[in-house]
């Protein structure tokens, strides 16, 4: 896998103007299970998440609500860190806007950038979207609206500017030179078209509004919700102290890569305005900006007007947290849009969770405790290696490993779920309960080998659904310090140890339940 050793991924920092859909899950989900797996495969890792506080889109939403912004953001933001609480995302921090240590960082990248004559004051005419808090050019619009669909409005006052258009060559030529900076390839050609259409010098301040970090020296501008927001990429590794540890060891040092995952509606803000900036005030780049698509409800697209926003609170309160995990990255496939649909969920988690992994571990151990009294049998070590051979780990792990990098985890999946049904169908063909009368030495070794697919498949679910991978490790009683990837070729499920009897993992649905 990569060449480092300290890796660093975030998700945006999501927006507390309404509470948080299947979109904010599956964001966070991508980026806590990449996380795990690079924990599990002893790398330093640092996961942030956070919510973005400012703007005139969330002043407009307290007014409405009758309530006072920071009010009404410690309320919003809460329901984005139960979110993260019952989705059992393992983040390392959680960013405020509106916290004391961003500001200070917001307010450093704005002088960094005044320093190096960055930023100017002129002012600002065109089009504006309170919803997407984004400046379109006319040619852009499409039947008076931004490319989103958004409502805009003419804005004219003054402002500063971002010196936006000195940076197009050199955008460029990251984009050429750092490879995979946008992935996948589609977002990238996106990006460049966009480019090299030519950039205009970007605007960073609003005096229309005050809910925002004022401009260092003059308070009647507030600085652009987007400057504001991207710069938390940097408030959760130490900046302004450019000596902090952390900023050293995810930023600083060769060895390191970062990430930013983000759906394709903020492309723009990702890899074009935030790696300007970062070369303006002469800072570090991400190694990556990793761009996955939308989520269609039924095929239809999601709409808060048309009542088709899905909410995952509700969907993991209905068929478990692991099992919409598990969904999400199944159905999913990184970069396109993917399709919700409730009897494909319960279709995914009958046939390949219950069916087949489930089916695999019940099966197994029960068998273990009719004919073993639960206990490992001994086996010929030597006879073992003669035997059909086990799943290559080394080959499982270096795919794994492959498809981590490219964010395939629907393929991840498929790997998992074929060595399951590789274990079923060992069982069938070499009917234990047939050798328990004929060859109970053959038995045993059948028994053993069973319970290694079993330990790989539970180590590599980890990850993916850690609450009922870590059942199944549970259950064969693997330590806790023998279920990281290193572990995955070495260790073995021990001899002699009695198992627990085995406990359902996965329940069924019923399919005719639901309309």
């Amino acid at each position: 896998m990569g060449q480092f050793e300290n890796f660093y991924i975030t998700t945006p920092i999501y927006y507390v103007n309404d509470k948080p859909h299947i979109g904010h899950a599956y964001t966070s989900l991508i980026c806590d299970v990449t996380a795990r797996f690079m924990k599990l495969a002893g790398k330093s890792v640092r996961f942030t998440t956070g919510t973005d506080e400012h703007g005139q889109k969330v002043e407009k939403a307290a007014k409405a609500k009758g309530m006072q912004p920071k009010e009404f953001t410690d309320e919003v933001s809460v329901s984005f860190r139960k979110l993260a609480e019952l989705m059992n995302f393992q983040y390392g921090d959680f960013i405020r806007t509106t916290e004391e240590r961003h500001k200070k960082a917001v307010i450093a990248l704005w002088n960094r950038l005044e320093e190096r004559k960055q930023i100017y004051l002129d002012s600002y005419s065109g089009w504006y979207s309170v919803r997407d808090e984004a400046f379109y050019q006319e040619s852009e619009l499409i039947d008076g609206k931004a490319p989103t669909g958004a409502e805009v409005e003419w804005v004219k006052e003054e402002s500063y500017f971002f010196r936006l258009s000195n940076w197009q060559n050199k955008l460029l030529e990251l984009y050429e030179n750092q490879l995979n900076f946008i992935f996948p390839e589609s977002r990238k050609n996106e990006v460049v078209s966009f480019v090299k259409s030519g950039l205009t010098d970007l605007s960073i301040s609003r005096t229309s509004f005050n809910w925002g970090i004022k401009v260092p020296g003059n308070h009647k501008h507030v600085i652009y919700v987007w400057v504001d927001a991207l710069t938390n990429y940097l408030t959760s590794v130490g900046f302004p102290n450019t000596e902090d540890e952390k900023y050293k060891r995810f930023l600083e040092t060769d060895n390191s890569f970062n990430v930013h995952v983000i759906g394709k509606d903020i492309l723009r803000f990702h890899a074009i305005y935030w790696p300007a900036i970062l070369l303006a005030a002469d800072l570090p780049l991400p190694k990556q900006i990793a761009v996955h698509g939308w989520w269609l409800n039924e095929g239809e697209k999601i709409s808060k007007s048309l009542g088709s926003i899905i909410d995952p609170t509700g969907l993991a309160q209905e068929f478990g947290v692991d099992q919409l995990r598990y969904f999400l990255l199944r159905e999913g496939s990184f970069g396109q849009d993917g399709n919700f649909s409730k009897k494909n969920m319960i279709s995914r988690i009958n046939s390949e969770l219950a069916n087949n992994i489930g089916n695999l571990v019940q099966r197994t151990i029960s068998f273990l405790h009719k004919q073993c009294s639960g206990i490992v049998p001994a086996v010929d070590r030597n006879l073992l290696k003669s035997d059909e051979s086990l799943p290559n780990c080394k080959a499982i792990l270096d795919q794994v490993m492959d498809h981590l990098l490219k964010y395939e985890f629907n393929h991840i999946i498929l790997l998992i779920t074929n060595i399951s049904s590789e274990a079923n169908a060992y069982i069938d063909k070499s009917a234990p309960w047939t050798l328990s009368r004929t060859d109970r030495e053959r038995m045993n070794l059948v028994i053993y080998k069973l319970l290694e697919y079993i330990r790989i498949i539970g180590t590599l679910l980890q990850p993916i659904i850690p609450k009922s991978a870590e059942m199944i490790l549970d259950q064969l009683q693997i330590p806790r310090e023998k279920r990281d990837l290193k572990s995955l070729c070495k260790t073995c499920v021990s001899l002699g140890v009695t198992l627990t009897k085995p406990t359902p993992i996965f329940l069924r649905f019923d399919v005719r339940e639901e309309k």
